[in-house]
């Protein structure tokens, strides 16, 4: 005869009711207890959903296998009933909910009684622009020394002294009480190009924030007093996870302005003619030489729409231009020895660079 607790012995109905259960070693009569160590860990967080669940091993799975075996389902099995009281608990202790879409997940061990308790990243969305060259989207580690610090990097770690990122990100995590934040961007634009009108498309994710509920103004308030004009950000507001998907995802269409420098005077003529070719094309181009040691070579198929002259003067052309988004358009002047076809040296049949790049828009 095995000596089983009230719970068990109702859901096997063998063994003898017992206060020493062998199979779940008293859990369910402990069920309280364990909750005020759950509701005690989660006392330095802000939370109003959660979800429990539980692992199971040793000989309650074996019993959890026999249950199904003999019939009985999933709702009335040992592992459910367990997670249903220990909800039902924690929401007695906390007046909280257990819903779907939880902001804490609570996860309990039923072979050694531990648990952990994964709490769920805040999302913002927004746009953001970037108004002065040569700060990264991202942070940018070294490369000769992983970000430990060396001599190249000024022993800062960085290849960049700064990002877009880092800067949107101190203050949110300062607010949140959070332990790191992380900027998902539509795209991104080089270092040495500015980000400017309606701005970039952004989701940051802000990762185990002890703090959930803060007012969206205040939070891009503090944001763009804290960057001090060299990033701004707009149109916040809270987002979901699955936002990040779209953001990363998304094929969007951006303007941008360029300002071209020839090897040698061109006329206008010259240069209209050769934009007029290059306007709603499909461009074949290779990933560029310049990001091939952290990037994949492959080749991308992209589209150009409306290309405008907007200045020219002598071995300088400004251009607004406006094409599919992963299109890189430096390379689209150069023709970064014929791994962008068509481009615009070779349309006009001299050597073209950009100088500057600015993203005036992304729609």
């Amino acid at each position: 005869m095995l000596n089983v607790c009230k719970f068990c012995y109702d859901r096997i109905r063998f063994g003898r009711i017992s206060s020493d259960c062998v199979i779940c070693c008293n859990a369910f009569e402990r069920v309280r207890d364990f909750a005020k160590e759950i509701v005690k860990s989660l006392s330095e967080y802000e939370f109003e959903r959660f979800q429990v669940g539980s692992r199971v091993r040793g000989s309650l799975k074996a019993i959890q296998e026999y249950l199904l075996e003999i019939g009985i389902n999933d709702e009335k099995n040992l592992k459910s009933q367990f997670n249903k009281m220990l909800s039902n608990e924690i929401s007695r202790l906390t007046g909280k909910r257990h819903l779907n879409e939880p902001e804490v997940v609570i996860t309990f061990d039923l072979e050694d009684f531990s648990f952990d308790i994964k709490i769920l990243p805040v999302y913002i969305y927004g746009r953001y622009l970037k108004r002065i060259r040569n700060i990264s989207q991202t942070r940018w580690l070294c490369r000769y020394c992983n970000g430990k610090g060396c001599e190249i990097c000024n022993y800062t770690g960085k290849k960049y002294y700064t990002s877009v990122e880092e800067l949107i990100a101190k203050p949110v995590i300062e607010m949140f009480k959070a332990r790191d934040a992380i900027l998902h961007g539509a795209g991104r634009e080089d270092v040495d190009a500015r980000m400017l009108g309606n701005g970039r498309p952004f989701v940051l994710e802000i990762v185990e924030p002890k703090k959930r509920y803060i007012p969206i103004e205040e939070i891009e308030k503090a944001i763009n007093e804290y960057c001090k004009g060299k990033v701004e950000v707009r149109e916040l507001r809270y987002a979901k996870a699955k936002d990040v998907k779209i953001v990363k995802t998304e094929r969007r269409k951006k303007i941008y302005r360029v300002k071209v420098i020839f090897e040698r005077e061109v006329s206008e003529e010259e240069i209209k003619k050769a934009i007029e070719e290059l306007s709603f094309r499909e461009i074949h181009q290779r990933t560029p030489k310049r990001v091939l040691h952290r990037r994949a070579d492959l080749l991308r198929i992209r589209r150009t729409y409306d290309i405008d002259l907007i200045l020219h003067r002598g071995k300088i052309a400004v251009l607004k231009i406006v094409a599919d988004g992963g299109l890189y358009i430096k390379e689209l002047i150069s023709g970064d020895d014929g791994r962008t076809k068509p481009n615009l040296s070779e349309l006009i049949g001299c050597s073209a660079r950009v100088e500057k790049l600015d993203v005036l828009d992304v729609i």
